[in-house]
């Protein structure tokens, strides 16, 4: 039997080890595209503040871990998939056939369509190389635009403001982190940023990136112009599927359509992490949920069943981030933006960034939002996840919302 994993990321490497625990006798192959071993994008921003070194970030800490684990890492791009012959070409021009096969290729940083984005001093900050370029690029005093305030852009912010810059974040959206925090809890992490020396521009977007001596000028809706010596995008990902068109594996999005057992539409071909549209624990929809959690759970899962099929139904991801923005903690949790007819209680203290709100259905709690609160994260994911009925402790909570310490 032969396995092969497209994607050295957190998914592929938990399905590697995975499979050759289960299958000892098994070839066990990943195929990845970056030159240095199998690494966390999570774990670039301590890079950034050199709280670690780049071997920190790597997801086995020994130089053999993989060939001591009979696991052979190629370093190669997947160009495309014949399913009927199951094989794989790859950029070099070789081929690699499969038995099994697995798309952990993850995602990729979208380019907005803004005139001079292929600027040289414009860049993302999703792989070891982004992060080589922009620890270069600035020092205490230089200035810096960062295109996005989400949850890739937030764990940025932090080791720019670190570094002594002088940082203006533009977030198109009426709030930082649209995706993660309601309106009044994405408000309060603005102006705790703005307090913290943040020129924070929201309801904003980037119109143009010119260059200006040898400088460049950014240009801003609404007719503002910034100076920066570095600009970096954090404007959202897309799923990197494109090599599947054309192989009969359906898409949706741009991401792989999988079932409750990871398998897309073709037999024998499996799907995890940021490439996937996996089940949401709390709606039971299908969507790409792309957290590094998720992934591991997608490459686990995929791999008992890539080894036997139908042996682990994935019961969906328990949709939960937890964001450290300048010392200042966020969280989501689950349905954190209610549901029709769904009843929500809230706590708000601006003055010293403080803020819970919990969102129920009926008696359960479905989701929550918290600011600058930490004691309540392993309680509120595990009510969340667990779907207890909460009988009178549901009006208690509604009553007064800090009860759920």
């Amino acid at each position: 039997m032969k396995y092969v994993i497209i994607g050295a990321g957190p998914a592929g490497v938990v399905a590697a080890e995975t499979l050759r625990k289960l299958d000892s006798s098994a070839d066990v192959m990943i195929v990845g595209d970056e030159p240095e071993p199998p690494y966390s994008r999570m774990a670039i921003p301590y890079l950034l503040i050199d709280n670690i070194d780049e071997s920190g970030t790597f997801l086995r800490k020994t130089d053999s871990h993989f060939s001591d684990s009979g696991i052979d890492v190629v370093v190669d791009r997947a160009q495309s998939v014949d399913t009927k012959e199951k094989s794989l070409a790859l950029a070099s021009g070789e081929s690699i056939s499969y038995d099994k096969l697995l798309v952990a290729s993850g995602s990729r940083p979208i380019s907005p369509p803004i005139p001079g984005i292929d600027n040289k001093r414009v860049t993302s900050c999703w792989t070891l190389e982004d992060a080589r370029k922009i620890t270069a690029g600035i020092k205490p005093g230089s200035s810096l635009v960062l295109i996005g305030a989400g949850f890739i852009g937030c764990i940025i912010l932090e080791a720019l403001v670190a570094s002594g810059a002088n940082l203006t974040v533009v977030e198109m959206g009426n709030r930082m982190v649209p995706r993660m925090l309601d309106e009044t809890c994405g408000t309060m992490l603005e102006n705790w940023c703005k307090n913290k020396g943040v020129n924070v521009m929201t309801s904003s977007q980037v119109e143009a990136i010119e260059e200006d001596g040898g400088n460049l000028k950014v240009k801003i809706s609404g007719g503002c112009e910034v100076e920066a010596e570095l600009v970096i995008s954090a404007a959202g990902v897309r799923a990197n599927a494109e090599f599947l068109e054309g192989s009969g594996v359906e898409l949706s999005d741009g991401a792989v359509v999988i079932d409750e057992h990871m398998r897309s539409s073709v037999e024998d071909i499996y799907a995890a992490g940021d490439v996937a549209c996996g089940r949401d624990f709390s709606t039971g929809e299908y969507s790409v949920q792309a957290i590094q959690p998720t992934a591991v759970d997608h490459g686990r899962v995929a791999a008992n069943n890539m080894v036997s099929h139908g042996s682990i139904t994935h019961q969906g991801s328990v949709l939960m981030n937890v964001l450290d923005t300048i010392g200042l903690i966020s969280t989501s949790y689950g349905q954190w933006d209610g549901i029709e007819g769904g009843d929500t209680a809230t706590l708000v203290d601006e003055e010293n960034f403080r803020y819970l709100q919990l969102q129920f259905d009926g008696n359960q709690l479905i989701g929550a939002n918290t600011l600058g609160m930490t004691q309540h994260i392993g309680v509120l994911r595990g009510l969340v996840q667990g779907r207890f009925d909460l009988g009178e402790w549901k009006e208690r909570l509604m009553d007064n919302p800090l009860m759920i310490m």
